[in-house]
This record gives structure tokens, C-alpha cells and sequence, in this order.
């Protein structure tokens, strides 16, 4: 079975809600190769805040992971703004994805090829590339 290819330069953001990895294809002819570009850690969100409103049984885990996916909306946000990428592809654990998604600006989900559910912030870079194909 053949795949689309994904475009040269496409930004992969791999993550939970406890941070993310940035990669870029540098794979050339549709081939997909993932080069490292930056991490996005949470840092200090006491500070910051949960996107939305939290029910009143939410877990510090929970908020703080809800915190940092608005984090991470705004930065995704911040790299369009500035035409950082043409095409992205998120690959984020269920719940960070659900979390993510409503906060993400229109700038941001113009540009999505793929939203994979999975958690892979762990896995080697070989099996990142092979679930990102197996999906498209």
C-alpha cells in the first residue's frame, strides 16, 4: 500500500502533557526522516493556568497537563505566525491531543495533514516515522 508523502520540512510535534518534541522531515521524494529541532518543556505552570474552565475535581496532574497543552497551542500559534511550517503533523497522547485541539488557532489547523491519538514520546525515532506512516 502506498502512503502520501509528507512534504519536506513538515513540523512533527511529538508529546504528552507533560511536554513535546519537536521534529522536521528532512526525508526528501516523500521519504520520511525526523530530525530533533527543540523540546517544549512545561517549565513553571502554577504560573500559567489550564486552558478553560476545570471542573472542581480536577487533579494538579490533570491541570497541569491541561496548562501545558494551551502552552503548547500558543506556541504552535507562535511558529505560524512567524511561517515556521507549511504542514504539521501531531502526534500526541489521546488525552493531550482532546486538550490541544479547541485551543489551536486557525493559523495552526489550516496547516494539520495528521492527528495521530498515540503516545510515542518515548519510542525511538524509527517507530515514530513507522506509525506516522501506517496512519496516513
Amino acid at each position: 500500500m502506498s502512503h502520501p508523502p509528507v512534504p519536506h520540512k513538515t513540523l512533527i510535534v511529538v508529546g504528552t502533557g507533560e511536554g513535546a518534541t519537536f521534529y522536521r522531515n528532512s526525508g526528501k521524494s516523500g521519504e520520511l526522516k525526523l530530525e530533533h529541532e527543540h523540546d517544549l518543556k512545561p517549565g513553571d505552570l502554577a504560573d500559567q493556568g489550564p486552558a478553560g474552565k476545570q471542573p472542581a475535581d480536577t487533579s494538579p496532574k490533570e491541570s497541569m497537563e491541561a496548562t501545558f497543552s494551551k502552552i503548547l497551542a500558543h506556541h504552535l500559534y507562535d511558529l505560524a505566525q512567524k511561517h515556521k511550517f507549511d504542514d504539521l503533523i501531531l502526534v500526541l497522547d489521546p488525552e493531550t491531543l482532546g486538550e490541544t485541539r479547541p485551543s489551536l488557532h486557525v493559523s495552526v489547523t489550516e496547516k494539520i495533514r495528521l492527528e495521530l491519538p498515540k503516545t510515542l514520546s518515548n519510542n525511538k525515532i524509527a517507530d515514530i516515522e513507522r506509525s506516522i506512516l501506517a496512519a496516513m
